[in-house]
């Protein structure tokens, strides 16, 4: 009988592109991927282990799919990501439940891993995180056919407080830009019409692999793939963000005019004891350059309350930043202490409850911003991605160029002529908190 696998994906997109490479592998090896995980023999939990919230999430999935094993057919759980990349002891020690192990250095073994799980051995194989994407693997993409994330580096070498990155992923290692421009081909001769570049230091790519900052010259090379239409950036380090790339997305008509630079905070004291780059004065500055040459650009960031020492005085001034800033869209985290990180031996933690009040308070901040900034589209005609047709509304909703897949808003389309997957100019008629409605024209 011919194995039935489920690979059941947590945590980022970088993940998922890891799930779909696993994926590729096990469609060629000659196993059935199947959608539900109580039709599967074999089942594989890609785990996240960046905060505790996601740490517990992996856990609990784990747990969940191993009951399987009584009331289903699975024979086999295999367990990879983040968190068998730092607690492969501890996950073999204390959950007999899990039938092998792989690390994020080492998925491209995994039809090895499942093999010798089937034949009753519990194989280990967790070694440096060092995969190289330049190796000519299969993929099979589970996004929706007219979009995908590319990963064009993993790992990463800023040395942020915080951040267990580096732990689990390594050191920064970028492709090389022709591996990187073949998947986008190969994407776009499957039907794919949005890439999303990936990694969890976007500006920094090319500098160990060509000494010098290459972002601006990927970006012209990928929107040169004929199919792409639009090419979205994510994770945009704002050390390292050129008056070049800001050039190149401005004068790119295909770079979608969405910029995601994650700033963790505005106070200087807390800044440097995250050891981020920069001061508020330089992200007050980087930000004007941007929207001076990108008028219409969507800045999206993610801060951190409750770090250690964070005041209330350094709170209200965070609050301020948040309203004077005006920001696209903005995801708030509370601190997570992670072991192994300088952080966690920083005095002055702050208790969970105030973290809350501060996440949520900053959230309600930030919907007053979105409910300001909603109506700056009314009236203009912009070029949509319809993604479904909402049978309830008889309309269609897609995203435009300034919202990214499965994070940001949508645009409800009625008098909608393009299919999904393809772009359709709107003329914006309603805006709302996060989502817009239009005709199509």
């Amino acid at each position: 009988m011919t194995e039935r696998v489920k690979v059941v994906t947590l945590g980022c997109e970088k993940n998922l592109v890891d799930s779909e490479i696993m994926s590729g592998l096990i469609d060629a090896r000659g196993y059935h991927l199947v959608d539900q995980a109580d039709d599967a023999t074999v089942i594989i939990v890609n785990t996240c282990g960046f905060i505790d919230a996601a740490k517990e999430e992996s856990v609990n999935t784990i747990l969940d799919m191993a009951e399987l094993k009584q009331t289903g057919r699975l024979k086999a759980l295999i367990v990879s990501g983040c968190l068998t990349q730092r607690y492969k002891q501890q996950l073999m020690d204390e959950m007999p439940e899990i039938d092998g192990i792989v690390g994020t250095g080492d998925f491209h073994h995994i039809t090895d891993i499942v093999d010798e799980a089937l034949h009753g051995k519990r194989p280990v194989k967790v070694g440096n995180p060092a995969f190289d994407y330049d190796q000519k693997l299969p993929r099979l993409v589970t996004t929706p056919r007219y979009t995908a994330f590319v990963k064009i580096a993993e790992g990463c070498d800023n040395a942020c407080t915080f951040c267990s990155i580096p732990i689990m992923r390594g050191k920064f290692r970028s492709r090389s830009i022709e591996s990187i421009v073949d998947e986008v081909r190969q994407l776009a001769n499957q039907g794919v019409k949005e890439v999303s570049l990936i990694a969890q230091d976007s500006t920094n790519y090319g500098t160990d692999l060509y000494d010098k900052f290459m972002l601006p010259e990927l970006l012209n090379r990928v929107s040169e793939v004929e199919g792409i239409a639009w090419v979205r950036l994510h994770y945009a380090y704002p050390g390292f963000f050129s008056d070049e790339l800001i050039e190149t997305i401005a004068s790119n008509p295909k770079v979608c005019n969405y910029i995601d630079m994650p700033l963790q905070h505005s106070e200087d004291s807390i800044l440097k004891r995250m050891r981020r780059p920069g001061r508020q004065r330089d992200t007050r500055e980087l930000v004007s350059r941007i929207r001076a040459q990108i008028p219409d650009v969507a800045l999206r960031t993610s801060i951190i309350v409750g770090f250690p020492g964070e005041t209330e005085e350094d709170f209200d001034r965070l609050c301020d930043f948040v309203r004077e800033m005006k920001f696209d869209r903005l995801g708030v985290f509370t601190y997570s202490p992670e072991e192994d990180t300088p952080a966690v031996r920083l005095p002055n933690a702050v208790p969970d409850d105030v973290k809350e009040w501060r996440s949520n308070t900053l959230m309600e901040i930030q919907r007053q911003v979105s409910k300001d900034l909603s109506g700056k589209y009314i009236g203009q005609e912009i070029d949509v991605l319809v993604e479904r047709y909402d049978g309830r509304s008889d309309v269609y909703v897609g995203r435009s160029p300034y919202d990214a897949p499965e994070i940001d808003g949508e645009v409800f389309i009625s008098n909608c002529k393009a299919a999904i997957g393809e772009i359709q100019k709107v003329r914006i008629t309603h805006a709302y908190e996060f989502d817009m409605s239009g005709e199509g024209l």
